[in-house]
């Protein structure tokens, strides 16, 4: 039987650390838990966020973690430390997403303020911002292939691909729907998008062709994830189920019913 853990609020990410033990963590009200695999309570809480905290993430070799804020504020964790590392300042809203550069020494974020910006660790400085969505910027993710691309999506139905080394962004995708999360396959040449009852799946490498459109929720679709062999998509929904579509077919080969709405979905 799954374990169940009781978060104090909605829980808005579950990331899991890419290194052994896996330990995973959970952004929920205005903390960040850290639990290990078979932990019922926190093995470490970071929790010096004023307002709500939002998204944090792993960096690639689980050393730090990054996390938004409903202040507009980006934190920087050590996972061995208790106060932020760095503290970046340039949102003038709320920070729902962030996540590391396959670099690893910057960070992109997405706005409530519309913006997608890009910020330096070393010198904790904002080194481009991109004002190009016109709503609330609410999912993003890093090419793990190009070290200078990554993609943020907005409630204004688009998907924008920025390259750091453009000052504007090098690909526009109309999803439809208010965008509430997206991914890149690892390869870096597909790109998914979900938002509405939609999860679609484009051709990056075609100039954003758009390949295969999936409607298998009943309402909006809120979070996706791929396993490790990039076989199999995941998809969250408030209609309360995960659907596990095969990658080659693009079929329904599993379905999971939970007792409420779908907010976030992490594998380790």
């Amino acid at each position: 039987t799954p374990v169940q853990i009781k978060e104090f609020g909605a829980v808005n990410k579950i990331d899991f650390s890419p290194v052994p033990p896996y330990n995973y963590a959970v952004t929920a009200s205005s903390r960040i838990h850290i639990y290990g695999r078979y932990s019922q309570e926190p093995i470490k809480t970071f929790s010096r966020f004023k307002d709500a905290a939002y998204g944090a993430t792993y960096r690639d070799d689980g050393n730090l973690l990054v996390a938004g804020s409903e202040e507009g504020s980006i934190q920087l964790f050590d996972i061995s430390g208790k106060a932020p590392l760095r503290q970046f300042d340039g949102h003038t809203k709320a920070v729902h997403v962030v996540g590391f550069l396959s670099d690893k020494y910057r960070i992109f974020s997405g706005g409530d303020d519309y913006s997608s910006n890009l910020w330096d660790i070393p010198s904790a400085t904002e080194v481009v911002s991109y004002s190009e969505h016109t709503d609330y910027v609410r999912c993003g993710c890093a090419s793990k292939v190009n070290a200078d691309v990554f993609i943020t999506g907005s409630y204004d139905h688009t998907v924008k691909l920025f390259d750091a080394r453009i000052k504007s962004s090098v690909m526009t995708i109309e999803h439809g729907q208010p965008v509430e999360s997206v991914l890149l396959f690892p390869s870096g040449g597909l790109l998914v998008s979900a938002g509405g009852r939609y999860v679609k799946v484009w051709d990056v490498l075609k100039g954003g062709q758009l390949l295969v459109s999936l409607k298998n929720h009943h309402k909006t679709v809120t979070c996706l994830c791929l396993n490790s062999s990039g076989q199999r998509l995941l998809s969250g929904s408030l209609d309360r189920h995960v659907k596990i579509y095969s990658t080659t077919s693009y079929k329904v080969v599993h379905s999971f019913n939970y007792a409420t709405s779908i907010l976030s979905l992490a594998l380790s």
